[in-house]
């Protein structure tokens, strides 16, 4: 049975590393091509869209980095 946390657990397994590792790795490079994108939109209403992605997605790098930087701890 699969449990979900509401709370990061006082530890991160190997396995929650590859994870933690892959989901930065997919949002980083998402982030970096809309990123890249912005500068060549001319059109303002997709140009909101990409914007407003593109943060959701260094939102989300963020948020991974700060899992890793507590490396588990609820501190």
């Amino acid at each position: 049975m699969q449990e979900n946390y509401e709370v990061v657990p006082n530890i991160i397994t190997g396995k929650d590393l590859d994870y933690l590792s892959d989901m930065f790795n997919w949002n980083c490079s998402i982030y970096k091509k809309l990123s890249n994108c912005i500068q060549q939109v001319e059109e303002n209403d997709v140009k909101d869209i990409i914007t407003r992605a593109s943060k959701m997605f260094h939102e989300n790098t963020n948020t991974i980095l700060n899992i890793l930087n507590q490396g588990g701890s609820n501190e």
